[in-house]
């Protein structure tokens, strides 16, 4: 498994933030909450070095390396290495581990077409059932991306997508959608990732989602919709474009 500069920077602001935290519980029922923020965070630590390739695929997840690089019990770091799993960004090899799971083109195809239909009808259902707190909150995570330059990390676009959705996700008000789409969110990440860096397609994304959210700021659930589903297929074809071609 490849320890670069940047990831190991990552794991130790990982720790510090970790013991800070736990300096302010109380010993009162300590153990649990220690148990699950760690687990928590180094769930987000992973999932983020795989989504931005610092862990590309194929990368065998040793619970032994992964545990001193974010200073956590390899029980801890085996129960997120799982859920990882169970979200489709790893799997395991016979005889060998746990390993970064790649995406074929198939199945990127596949992906695309599901999300292009389950995204589209939570932009829909968010502009017809979202509050004005959530609406705010929407554009809030839009202007976020609006402030970006190509030579910003791809993590910080990332994480203003990721806000972007999460609010999106909440607002739909359909809890099988927003378990669905969470889901398949996760496993886009690494195209996401990828076409990302893509010479013009942050600024194409913005060009994108500002349809999306004017349309939800009219409450127009119609417009709103075929907004959402122009992005995706958009970002599918920049996402295919970096894929080779089925043999």
């Amino acid at each position: 498994m490849r320890h670069d500069g940047q990831s190991s920077a990552s794991a130790f602001a990982f720790a510090f933030a970790f013991r800070e935290r736990m300096d302010r519980l109380s010993s009162r029922g300590r153990v649990n909450v220690q148990r699950r923020f760690v687990r928590q965070a180094v769930e987000t630590w992973l999932r983020d070095a795989i989504v931005t390739g610092r862990f590309p695929a194929g990368t065998h997840l040793s619970d032994r390396q992964l545990s001193e690089s974010c200073a956590a019990s390899r029980t801890i770091v085996r129960e997120a290495v799982r859920t990882l799993e169970a979200e489709g960004l790893v799997v395991v090899r016979a005889n060998y581990g746990p390993i970064v799971a790649g995406i074929s083109r198939d199945e990127a195809i596949e992906l695309y077409e599901l999300r292009v239909t389950l995204e589209a009808l939570a932009v829909e259902a968010f502009a017809v059932r979202a509050n004005a707190e959530e609406r705010t909150a929407l554009r809030s995570a839009y202007q976020e991306l609006t402030r970006l330059n190509p030579p910003d990390p791809i993590e910080m676009a990332l994480r203003a997508k990721e806000r972007f959705y999460a609010v999106l996700i909440d607002g739909c008000r359909n809890a099988h959608v927003s378990r669905t789409l969470r889901q398949l969110i996760n496993r886009n990440a690494m195209l996401r990732a990828t076409s990302l860096r893509l010479p013009g397609r942050l600024s194409t994304t913005v060009a994108e989602l500002k349809l999306v959210v004017d349309a939800i700021d009219r409450h127009d659930a119609v417009a709103a919709g075929a907004a959402c589903r122009a992005h995706v297929r958009s970002a599918a074809d920049a996402a295919l474009s970096v894929l080779p071609e089925r043999e």
